[in-house]
């Protein structure tokens, strides 16, 4: 019965005040076209820069084009991508 009480406690103490704000990417996208279209206002070479540290799990991945052979990191439209710093670093 206590195990039940703690797990309903648990549950009342758990809220979500706000999400982190994320895109699926278009199939052709780039580092650049997102930023272009989702942080206009912010300078491009800094907003791609900001894009891929709060992407790691996207921008460390690392391909071989097969039709290049050049190694890469397809942006997939599969992936999720986050436009904002995780919540709780932000100033």
């Amino acid at each position: 019965m206590q195990e039940i009480k703690s797990n309903q406690t648990l549950q009342n103490q758990t809220q979500i005040s706000s999400k982190r704000r994320c895109i699926h990417p278009l199939a052709e996208d780039t580092w650049e076209t997102i930023v272009r279209r989702e942080m206009p206002d912010t300078p491009a070479e800094e907003a791609v820069a900001q894009l891929q540290s709060w992407n790691l799990h996207v921008f460390a991945r690392r391909v071989i084009d097969e039709s290049t052979g050049q190694m890469g990191n397809p942006i997939l439209p599969s992936d999720l991508l986050f436009l904002e710093p995780p919540l709780g670093s932000q100033g």
